[in-house]
């Protein structure tokens, strides 16, 4: 496993990532299956990061640093209630997906023709730069993030 932080270009959200190697990387990448987690932003590039370098073998161990298990909600609140929040959030938002239909990159151009009138209104979902969601926004095409990324069904195995 190799581990990379990576970078969306819109926002500039850094987070990490794991992949099976370098190769599943660019493969991943290559194919537009990367996309960043909090602003759903499909243009990702790997992050600057420190790199690992190995001890010498004749120096001395250092004791690790604790880490935290669990991981603490911002609020302080309870782990089990954040789980549940999630768990309630992603059922919501597959409930509200099944009648829609994916459009992949076509999103924008779609919800413009039906905004106009120029094709059948329809629930539909798919990805958008998020200069190009404010930009319908602006126009008042009516569209909203949805919290969680959503697998294109092409790249479902």
């Amino acid at each position: 496993m190799i581990i990379f932080d990576l970078k969306c270009e819109g926002q500039g959200h850094v987070f990490e990532a794991w992949f099976g190697s370098s190769d599943d990387y660019a493969d991943q990448q290559a194919r537009g299956l990367i996309i960043c987690p909090l602003c759903g932003d499909a243009r990702v590039m790997k992050a600057v990061m420190a790199p690992a370098i190995a001890a010498k073998s004749n120096s001395r161990a250092v004791a690790p640093r604790p880490e935290t298990t669990t991981p603490v909600a911002a609020n302080g609140g309870d782990e089990a209630k954040m789980r549940a929040l999630v768990d309630a959030l992603a059922q919501a938002q597959s409930k509200a997906l099944e009648g829609s239909t994916w459009v992949g990159r076509g999103f924008a151009e779609q919800a413009r023709a039906m905004h106009y009138g120029e094709q059948d209104r329809a629930s539909i979902h798919g990805e958008v730069a998020p200069q190009e969601a404010k930009a319908l926004i602006a126009e008042g095409v009516e569209v909203a993030p949805l919290p969680f990324p959503v697998i294109p069904p092409e790249a479902k195995n």
